[in-house]
């Protein structure tokens, strides 16, 4: 991604120049935030004022919270450069910030404001921001790239659902299959393009002889089709053994796709190579899943996280690193802060993956899963935070 040549005269400060800036920082830091208030939740040390069960409190945030910050700074900075048209930016992007951080207050005061005004207060910013995608897009003829915005409506629908069954049923299980599964979707939509254009241009640039990647072609559809079946059947009926064959067989199909993409050649440059790390966690998670209906040995949350922590957390830091080091000036090359950045993140992944498969060790492992996370994302403030506030190089 590229800044646009056009420029529109804008006063307002550098952070609100482009939606990466404001969206990926503050999500990096709710990130953080959301993870010091879990642990001591799930260890029974803090009761917050929501109306919540703490699982639900802590997947809501990790997936709406921060997940919802990171898909409008990405999409924000990239459809404009999809459509040709201008970004949001200034005020119009301040406000859609603030209906974001609205949203976060009253999830966290939910206990107090009641669950209804939470809810409207909240899922307001995915119905808004989908709205202004898709608008965008219209507007732009980029109907190619109008799946992406019927993505974020599901994701806006899987919010309002969250909050629905957590307050009548008391568990919102399904709802946070579901927004799981958007998510998952989204990063085979997209990360099925951006992985092997980058990785080709990244291939060409050094001259590195051998195979290149193969563009997004008929296999993708078909592996992308199978994938979202066996995903409908997780959400629905999780311990199914048919479903769990039908989720080992997506992993399968992802891991020749992933193949396909030649992420073998790509250990010269990290900020291509945690593209591909980050998408491995996607078969790994279908696999995990599949073999968790057919075996009690498998804990279910081991594939979930592997989706959530690995597929989701890795190619959401992968995505803000290179968007954020392009769109500032900086040269596309990974210096030891951000590698830093993505061995925690890896870290993160299989230390929590890990924490599922051997619970005598889950108390220790749950930690280091913690502290791994907390240092990928505070250390991306503190690495790439400066350079948000500052005007582009």
């Amino acid at each position: 991604m590229s800044d646009l040549g056009i420029r529109r005269r804008d006063d307002g400060p550098a952070i609100l120049s482009y939606g990466f800036r404001p969206f990926f920082l503050s999500g990096a830091l709710w990130a953080v935030v959301a993870v010091l208030l879990w642990l001591p939740q799930y260890f029974g040390e803090l009761t917050l004022p929501n109306a919540f069960q703490p699982m639900d409190w802590h997947a809501h945030e990790a997936l709406f919270g921060y997940g919802g910050a990171v898909v409008a700074g990405f999409l924000l900075t990239a459809v404009p450069n999809w459509t040709g048209r201008f970004p949001l930016r200034g005020r119009g992007l301040l406000f859609l910030f603030l209906v974001w951080l609205a949203g976060r207050l009253a999830v966290a005061l939910s206990g107090e404001i009641g669950w209804l005004a939470a809810t409207v207060v909240d899922c307001a910013f995915l119905f808004t921001f989908s709205f202004f995608i898709g608008r965008e897009i219209v507007a732009g003829k980029n109907w190619r790239n109008l799946r992406v915005a019927i993505v974020v409506f599901l994701l806006a629908t899987a919010n309002v659902a969250f909050h629905v069954e957590a307050h009548f049923f008391g568990d919102a299980a399904y709802s946070r299959r579901f927004a799981v599964g958007v998510f998952v979707a989204l990063i085979m939509l997209i990360g099925g393009r951006i992985i092997p254009s980058f990785t080709h241009t990244f291939l060409l640039q050094r001259r590195i002889a051998g195979r290149l990647p193969q563009k997004f072609g008929r296999y993708d559809g078909v592996c992308m089709a199978a994938s979202v079946a066996a995903l409908a059947g997780w959400v629905a009926v999780p311990d199914n053994k048919v479903v769990g064959l039908a989720l080992i067989g997506a992993g399968l199909l992802n891991v020749a796709r992933l193949a396909r993409w030649a992420g073998e050649r790509t250990y010269a440059e990290p900020l291509v190579l945690i593209l591909h790390l980050a998408f491995a966690f996607i078969p790994i998670g279908f696999i995990l899943s599949g073999l968790a209906a057919w075996s009690p040995a498998i804990a279910p949350s081991a594939g979930l996280h592997a989706w959530a922590v690995g597929a989701i957390g890795g190619m959401t830091i992968a995505v803000m690193t290179r968007a954020s080091l392009g769109h500032t000036g900086y040269a596309l090359r990974a210096g030891q802060g951000t590698k830093v950045l993505y061995g925690s993140i890896v870290l993160a992944a299989l230390a929590r993956i890990a924490a599922a498969l051997a619970p005598q060790w889950s108390f220790i492992l749950l930690h280091v899963a913690a502290l791994a996370w907390l240092g990928a994302f505070l250390g991306f403030a503190v690495v790439y935070g400066p350079s948000l506030f500052r005007a582009r190089l």
